[in-house]
């Protein structure tokens, strides 16, 4: 069974629906590749992704510690390479909204870097991974 269904809608845009639970997301061509930009590109929600991958993973991790993030953020910058044109390098900065001991952390920053995504991701990419705790 897909998981999703992309649509080109013209212009360099795409709609992606999610068909288990039907959610839509629109992603443009960047502006420096001839798009708009006014939405996040295939290769933004890339960089996206591993964020994404490594907080749901640290959640189901300090679930099972009994401890709780929410309100934690990321920031994420993706860097993008030529020649072929690619992402060169993810950088993911995490503010985690948790105090806790030095052991929690250490299971937790390592539970991230355990991710999917990270695992999928070509060794090729550079992953710089920062926490900042409470």
């Amino acid at each position: 069974m897909a998981t999703s269904k992309v649509t080109y809608l013209g212009d360099l845009r795409t709609s992606s629906e999610h068909l288990q639970s039907g959610s839509v997301i629109i992603s443009d061509a960047p502006t420096d590749n001839n798009g708009k930009g006014e939405a996040f590109s295939p290769t933004d929600t890339v960089a996206n992704g591993l964020a994404s991958c490594m907080f749901t993973v640290m959640g189901i991790k300090a679930r099972d510690l009994g401890v709780d993030f929410t309100g934690s953020t990321a920031e994420v910058t993706k860097i993008m390479g030529t020649e072929p044109r690619r992402i060169t390098e993810i950088h993911v900065t995490f503010t985690m909204e948790l105090e806790a001991d030095e052991k929690t952390k250490t299971i937790l920053e390592r539970t991230a870097m355990t991710c999917p995504v990270h695992y999928s991701l070509h060794p090729d990419i550079k992953k710089e991974i920062v926490f900042h705790w409470k």
